[in-house]
């Protein structure tokens, strides 16, 4: 998955205030819709690694981060040095919904860029010169958080996900 592009440090910086609060909010209304749902959820956490990163490195890096987490504390640093002049995933995270033979899963970033951005599609993410547009309506005139802007389109997307799956009646 490509990461976001902005524009400007000032869309970089919008869109950093507003994807903590958007993540928590996607969990709590998949909640919600999961308690009323006969899907069962798991999560999974794939690392998401920096464009360009070869498959070679990134094996490279997983098993040294397997190594180092049984090390003794003489290997340790020599271990943590070594990661340390690697690129570094950061945690993807993957709902992962069944019902008898369906199984769906979604991720959970894409959900949330779809919250925080405008017009944004998962399609887009695999283009690389996508520049996205922060929503700012999401955003109160002081330039904080609008709490009930943004739950309301998060509960919309949720509920248009649900709507979405395969018809399990």
């Amino acid at each position: 998955m490509t990461q976001p592009k902005f524009a400007s440090r000032a869309a970089w910086e919008q869109a950093n205030l507003l994807m903590q609060p958007v993540f928590i909010r996607v969990l709590d209304n998949l909640r919600k819709a999961l308690e009323q749902s006969p899907w069962k959820s798991t999560y999974r956490n794939d690392p998401i690694w920096p464009d360009g990163v070869s498959k070679e490195t990134q094996q490279q890096v997983l098993a040294l981060q397997h190594r180092l987490a049984s090390a003794t504390p003489e290997e340790a640093p020599d271990l943590q040095e070594a990661l340390s002049r690697l690129p570094q995933p950061h945690p993807g995270y993957v709902l992962c919904l069944q019902h008898q033979a369906h199984q769906v899963n979604i991720d959970l970033w894409q959900l949330c860029y779809q919250i925080c951005f405008r017009n944004y599609s998962p399609v887009l993410s695999l283009a690389d010169t996508v520049v996205v547009e922060v929503d700012t309506s999401l955003l109160d005139d002081t330039g904080d958080v609008d709490w009930q802007k943004l739950d309301a389109k998060t509960a919309q997307l949720v509920e248009q996900m649900f709507a979405s799956l395969p018809d399990i009646s």
